[in-house]
């Protein structure tokens, strides 16, 4: 198991021989800097990715989590381009029906079973290696995104088509192992994740590598506070992410989703992709970026990756200082069987708003900071109305897609002050929430660490929510 500390190598190198070594050699310098390993050994422990510094760029596909979509990897496919890796071989896919059902064994509406998502991942891969010259890809996962590799890769046929996988927080062990719920994809003591972990957890000929928490994943605790078992033991641990015969490293600090989308774990998957230190972990602007997403809302009480049609979308540019619209809509679309509501050419230093109509559903606002590259990963889903929140005169939500709100350890306002509904503790939710009484609209500043913006009230009786969403 390595552990890695707080941030990784500083950004700029005083030395040029640590430079020329670092080149070289990509994770072997951390080894040998470790004292009682010697260069030949670290090289010789290495994984074959690492060994091979100039290996030719492999189709990379990565598989979101329970609930999730493909939008959640942006700033990694970010990361990747920015790089140098090629884009034409990075793919981040949407399952149409995210959310697992509570029992794997019985087919539930707008939910995926394991097995749905087994057929799901092999068609996909189908058409990506198809179109691909390179013989083998590289799978990267979140949470229940490892579960549907792991289970591609030992039951699906995909160890001939797959020469690494790298898990961020998955649930691998579980996140709890109970004699309780067994037909629950989660359950470690149950069948589905029992065979999975059988014999070798690891399939001959693939390479993995986890990353994990070292007490920040909320799925990862020996108590259920999260599981609706306050106090209850789970029967696993911090480590239930990790699997024997894996390179397996824990980042400090980081929580459930972090370990899989933020930056220090973006430099782990590069370098066991490449062998090599990434040049930058920042991203690179791009003069016009083109953005482009799919629309999508609930069915049957879940999220879904399905184009919600029939919605419509209008983009304005907004002032940073107030969250004023510049002007007339910069973009205008209805989004129809494909669910796209682009491509929208964007300037890289803009702020925007997006305003996403549909029926059924309040009218939502939805400010964000500049994009700087292209993408096509920049999707909307829709939610009901939180009867909740009725009463209020208009409300804004500040949102972390990418991880998690931790007291303490992030800074988060809206209008200065940190938003309700964030818990104390283990980071477990990435929104909070401020309502305002019935007025005028105003200005509310929101920050997030070192991203900010401003957005604009909108009335919530007339069906209208403001969201601030940021990148990281």
């Amino acid at each position: 198991m390595t552990r890695i500390a707080g941030p990784p190598f500083p950004p700029t190198w005083g030395c040029s021989v640590t430079l020329l070594l670092q080149r070289f050699f990509g994770l072997a310098l951390r080894l040998v800097l470790v004292p009682g390993i010697s260069l030949l050994a670290a090289m010789s422990w290495m994984p074959a990715s690492a060994q091979a510094a100039d290996l030719a760029p492999r189709p990379i596909v990565f598989v979101h989590g329970n609930g999730d979509s493909a939008a959640l990897w942006l700033t990694t496919v970010w990361r990747f381009e920015s790089n140098g890796y090629d884009p034409a071989l990075l793919f981040a896919l949407d399952f149409p029906h995210p959310t697992a059902p509570s029992d794997n064994t019985k087919p539930t509406p707008n939910r995926s079973t394991a097995d749905d998502q087994l057929r799901e991942l092999s068609a996909q891969m189908r058409r990506i290696l198809g179109a691909s010259t390179q013989g083998k890809a590289v799978l990267i996962g979140s949470s229940r995104g490892g579960n549907t590799i792991r289970n591609y890769v030992k039951n699906g046929g995909g160890a001939a088509h797959v020469s690494l996988v790298i898990l961020g927080g998955a649930t691998n062990h579980g996140v709890f192992a109970l004699p309780v719920n067994l037909n629950s994809e989660f359950n470690g003591s149950g069948p589905f994740l029992t065979q999975l972990n059988a014999g070798s957890e690891v399939v001959p000929g693939v390479e993995y590598v986890t990353l994990r928490s070292d007490r920040l994943d909320k799925y990862a605790q020996p108590t259920g506070e999260f599981l609706g078992m306050p106090g209850k033991p789970t029967n696993i641990g911090y480590d239930a992410p990790e699997l024997k015969g894996a390179r397996n490293i824990v980042l400090d600090g980081l929580d459930h989703r972090e370990v899989a989308f933020h930056k220090r774990a973006f430099r782990e998957m590069y370098l066991a992709v490449t062998g090599r230190e990434p040049v930058t972990l920042d991203v690179k602007p791009q003069e016009r970026p083109v953005l482009n997403g799919i629309v999508s809302g609930f069915e049957a009480g879940a999220p879904t990756n399905l184009p919600l049609v029939g919605a419509t979308v209008n983009v304005y540019e907004v002032d940073p200082a107030t969250g004023e619209r510049k002007g007339a809509a910069v973009h205008n679309a209805q989004v129809g069987p494909t669910g796209q509501w682009g491509p929208f050419t964007a300037s890289p230093t803009a702020y925007y708003e997006w305003e996403i109509s549909a029926a059924g559903y309040p009218t939502t606002h939805v400010y964000r900071t500049p994009f700087p590259r292209s993408s096509r990963y920049v999707h909307y889903r829709l939610a009901p109305e939180d009867k909740k929140l009725e009463g209020a005169g208009s409300v804004v939500m500040l949102a972390r897609p990418r991880g998690y709100l931790g007291h303490g350890r992030d800074t988060f306002t809206l209008d200065g002050v940190a938003p309700d509904g964030v818990n104390p503790g283990v980071p477990g939710t990435a929104t909070g929430v401020k309502t305002y009484p019935a007025g005028a609209s105003r200005a509310v500043p929101a920050m997030l660490n070192g991203e900010r913006m401003t957005v604009r009230t909108w009335p919530l009786a007339e069906g209208h929510l403001t969201i601030a969403e940021f990148h990281d």
